[in-house]
């Protein structure tokens, strides 16, 4: 959970400087890669969680 949170707050600080300093877009399309590696990395880590249980 910890890591999910850090890349989140990873994902806004460069995305936030990457829409206010002029020349620096780039790092607003890095903080917005890494927010979607984010989420598919806590959907995929919820589908599996759901196959874990165990059939009795």
């Amino acid at each position: 959970m910890s890591l999910f949170l850090l890349m989140i707050l990873v994902a806004l600080v460069l995305g936030i400087i990457g829409f206010t300093a002029h020349g620096l877009f780039y790092l607003l399309v890095i903080g917005a890669v890494v927010l979607l590696a984010d989420l598919v990395y806590a959907a995929l880590r919820i589908r599996h969680a759901g196959r874990r249980r165990v059939v009795r």
